[in-house]
């Protein structure tokens, strides 16, 4: 990212995560007895902090600890972001009652015991949520799409297509994982595996010191396995994420496209962030479009959904992305709704079919609540022109 993209990003997210984190603080140790408080802010200072410390610390040192950090840092992610939402419905409920008495007199008799309740209350609603969406994250689901494309595609009648996106790779989704999404896309047999982006997390050092690129050669597909960049390629160090792909059985297609057994057509486009990391921009899809033999299917893989007319314009049969997670955690689904035209999910407009995924893996917290990790297996039948 440009230096000053980065620190006016950085700063506002850090700005934003602390004033977060001194409103969730300050209203723990409302409720916490004297005598415990330094250990309770002790603790907290610590939770709040390990996901910065822990991502700093694999830029220079991979260890169990900043694996530790990493991990207490992510939890905690989700943990803020429920214990927020259940703190600002509270303090809403406080305010009105200012203003107009609402509460009974069981509560209004002794505030401090109700306080103690509440926040016992808050506190079980949080760890059941983020526990109950840990337990989500394990729980791979497959999506099976039949898709019919009036085109003719050489000698085949159709193609089993396999799609992931958002693997991410790294110190959260290691090798265990990765082995158990190569064996579950292996037993659907695919003709051909994408990866729609956000394969590597962000930094690549985890996955270099665990060889998780290792489970990457078992996966089997006629014709082979391509992906594309994401934003977290682009965060990591997009070069050096995509030399490993590459040298790991993956494909990487950068704003290319490549002729298949002269049937069908793949397109790679570079993830939309590339002019934010570099001083570079990425090939407009009627550029990546122009001289290829339209009377073929066209597969098209871009990470971000934005723009989703243009695959439509420029004859594209299927466009697979990925990066919305579909919010990864309820409520957040609802403002992807709002964000893109199709956040999760199947559309199709005109001849042109669409897939984003809400992904298989996910970043930060290793937790989900507004969807469930998926795996996408798509059947095309090629039929001739009516």
């Amino acid at each position: 990212m440009k230096t000053t993209q980065a620190i006016i990003f950085f700063g506002i997210v850090l700005t934003v995560y602390g004033l977060i984190n001194y409103y969730i603080t300050r209203r723990i140790l409302s409720v916490v007895p004297e005598k415990y408080k330094n250990i309770t802010l002790a603790i907290s200072l610590f939770v709040i902090l390990s996901f910065i410390i822990g991502r700093v610390l694999e830029n220079f040192w991979v260890s169990h600890i900043s694996d530790f950090l990493v991990w207490v840092g992510s939890f905690w992610i989700a943990i803020m972001f429920y214990s927020l939402i259940c703190l600002v419905i509270v303090d809403a409920f406080r305010l009105v009652n200012h203003f107009i008495p609402i509460f009974p007199s069981v509560v209004t008799s002794n505030p401090e015991k109700a306080k103690r309740i509440a926040a016992v209350i808050i506190a079980l609603f949080v760890f059941i949520t983020v526990a109950g969406g840990f337990i989500n994250t394990k729980i791979i689901n497959i999506r099976k799409y039949h898709i019919n494309v009036h085109k003719k595609a050489g000698t085949l009648k159709s193609l089993n297509i396999v799609m992931a996106s958002d693997l991410h790779l790294g110190t959260i989704n290691g090798k265990m994982f990765a082995y158990k999404i190569v064996d579950k896309i292996n037993k659907l047999k695919p003709d051909i595996i994408l990866f729609a982006g956000d394969i590597i997390d962000e930094d690549i050092k985890p996955v270099l010191r665990d060889n998780v690129g290792d489970a990457l050669y078992e996966l089997k597909a006629k014709y082979g396995v391509y992906g594309i960049t994401g934003n977290h390629e682009y965060i990591g160090g997009v070069n050096d994420a995509v030399n490993y792909l590459n040298n790991h059985k993956i494909k990487m297609l950068r704003d290319t496209s490549v002729l298949i057994d002269n049937s069908f057509y793949i397109v790679g486009r570079e993830d939309r962030s590339i002019n934010r990391f570099s001083n570079h921009q990425r090939k407009s899809l009627n550029e990546l479009a122009e001289g290829l033999n339209k009377s073929l299917p066209v597969i098209l893989m871009d990470h971000q959904p934005f723009g989703l007319e243009e695959a439509e314009q420029n004859e594209i049969d299927l466009q697979l992305s990925g990066h919305t997670h579909n919010g990864q955690l309820w409520p957040l689904n609802y403002l992807i709704d709002k964000i893109y035209e199709l956040g999760w999910g199947f559309m199709r407009k005109g001849n042109t079919s669409y897939y984003v995924s809400c992904g298989v893996g996910g970043w930060g917290p290793p937790v989900r609540t507004g969807s469930r990790p998926e795996i996408i297996n798509i059947k095309l039948h090629f039929t001739k022109k009516k």
